[in-house]
């Protein structure tokens, strides 16, 4: 019974043979209430008749020796009439039956004078023969010939013998309707399941078929599932829900096959990068040894040292990478104040910028306070400055300012230098991450045209969830500008720092005073 065709035919089946059993007692109980209806209408003047036509009870005379004549002459009515003589208090004083067969000795006499009134029909009365069952009757009043009533003449309509026929009538039928009222519920479930599976299960079937042949086709080409699906809106809301995780599905699977594509060429960028000081470091070392050793000179172990410092670099920035791609690096905010940064950051680098004669001009013009990491910021700026002084020339400057935009209300750091610059394809991969870098996270695929140090600036921002503006030419320089989470400081008439001003103080005065 797990499938969907046997619960909805058992189901069905229960459905009808109960509606046909409620609909079968309905038709019972109202086929008894019209033939009470019918028979006591039919009667109503029996009673009334009888004690006309008798001399005893046309006298008023209700004692049972009198009577026993009478209701042996009115036994030719019929088995189905029982006739009773009562007096003013309902108490059965006459009767056409066995003292045994008697029940009930005294009859409710409302019922009586509601049917003498002409309430409507039917009205079930007290059944002396019965302790619990009531029945309909027909009733008159005895009087005598002054006037004065001396009782009731009470007809039970359908007696003790016609409940025995019908008995026995019932119980033979029984079977036969039991019989008879299954099969036509069967049928009828059958008739309906038919229509139920036509109406629901079609549905079903096509979009499990559909559904196969989805299975089937790739995801990167957008497969969804065509058309409506007739029969109900639950079905159509779930052909909805589906086509919705179809297209979920779809675009991870080719973010998946981008990631894979990138993370390749990226791979092939780093193996030529490790190459390059590795084949440097190799090489010098060889012709170090391949010298005599009264002409070997330390200039080769210097360059070999080199090479060796900057393979350690590579391998170092694989391993930041690798951590940053595996969420292991959690932001720590906090309210810093840049220029101590700034300063931490020159004091870095003055000694290779002085080497290649490089201006380094690092200074935050604005005295801000900002919202962030200081180590990953840090860690940002140290790769920029990196990058800007290994293609930056000799007696170039590489600067860092601060710069407020007053229309959108926006503070920036910019990086920028008058070095070598990047070309176009270059410019259009590293601008990837600019678009919505509050949605990127730490596993996404590094840029393998700008080198892992790049892709480290790349997935350190998306953390900060720092927006940021890239501008760059070739032979003219680069600039990069990183949006900041500010805290401006107020300046006192000293000139001083004070405490940083709320967001309220506003942003313009900061600038102002700055």
């Amino acid at each position: 019974m797990r499938s969907l065709f046997s619960r909805i035919l058992l189901a069905a089946t229960l459905v009808i043979f109960i509606l046909f059993i409620a609909l079968w007692q309905w038709l019972q109980f109202s086929q008894e209430f019209s033939r009470n209806q019918i028979q006591q209408s039919l009667h109503r003047e029996l009673a009334e008749h009888m004690a006309h036509i008798n001399p005893l009870l046309s006298k008023g005379i209700t004692s049972d020796a009198a009577l026993k004549e009478a209701f042996h002459d009115f036994m030719l009515l019929g088995p189905s009439f029982e006739i009773y003589t009562l007096d003013n208090q309902g108490q059965v004083i006459a009767y056409d039956a066995k003292e045994e067969k008697i029940k009930q000795h005294r009859v409710d006499t409302n019922t009586i004078e509601q049917f003498i009134q002409g309430v409507n029909l039917p009205i079930l009365g007290t059944d002396p023969r019965s302790e619990q069952k009531d029945k309909i009757f027909s009733a008159a009043k005895l009087l005598t010939p002054s006037g004065q009533q001396t009782g009731y003449l009470y007809v039970i309509i359908g007696g003790e013998d016609f409940d025995s026929w019908q008995t026995i009538v019932s119980d033979h039928q029984a079977p036969q309707f039991w019989t008879t009222a299954i099969l036509i519920a069967i049928g009828f479930a059958i008739i309906l399941f038919i229509l139920l599976l036509k109406l629901f299960t079609a549905p079903l079937s096509r979009l499990e078929n559909d559904l196969r042949l989805v299975a089937a086709q790739q995801l990167n080409s957008g497969v969804t599932l065509p058309g409506q699906y007739t029969g109900s809106s639950e079905i159509n809301q779930l052909s909805k829900h589906i086509n919705t995780l179809l297209q979920a599905l779809s675009l991870q699977h080719q973010a998946i096959n981008r990631q894979q594509e990138e993370r390749h060429e990226f791979m092939l960028h780093l193996s030529h990068d490790l190459k390059t000081p590795l084949t440097s470091l190799q090489g010098y070392i060889d012709t170090w040894l391949l010298l005599p050793p009264h002409e070997r000179s330390s200039d080769l172990i210097e360059i070999a040292a080199n090479s060796s410092q900057h393979l350690q670099q590579l391998l170092g920035q694989m391993l930041e990478l690798a951590a940053l791609e595996n969420g292991q690096v959690k932001p720590q905010w906090q309210e810093i104040q840049l220029q101590e940064v700034l300063d931490e950051l020159q004091q870095t680098f003055d000694p290779r910028a002085n080497g290649k004669r490089i201006i380094l001009d690092f200074e935050d013009t604005l005295s801000l306070y900002i919202n962030t990491d200081r180590q990953l910021l840090l860690r940002i700026l140290n790769n920029l400055v990196d990058n800007a002084i290994r293609y930056t020339p000799e007696q170039g400057v590489i600067s860092i300012k601060t710069i407020a935009d007053k229309s959108s209300g926006t503070t920036w750091l910019q990086v920028s230098d008058n070095g070598s610059g990047m070309h176009k394809h270059e410019l259009a991969a590293l601008k990837q991450m600019t678009q919505k870098p509050m949605a990127m996270t730490a596993k996404q695929s590094a840029l393998p045209q700008l080198g892992v140090g790049l892709a480290i600036v790349r997935q350190l921002l998306a953390i900060l969830k720092c927006d940021i503006q890239i501008d760059s030419q070739p032979g003219k320089g680069s600039r990069f500008r990183i949006e900041l989470q500010i805290r401006p400081l107020l300046i006192d008439e000293q000139g001083s720092a004070d405490k940083p001003l709320s967001a309220e103080d506003g942003f313009e005065n900061s600038v102002h005073q700055g």
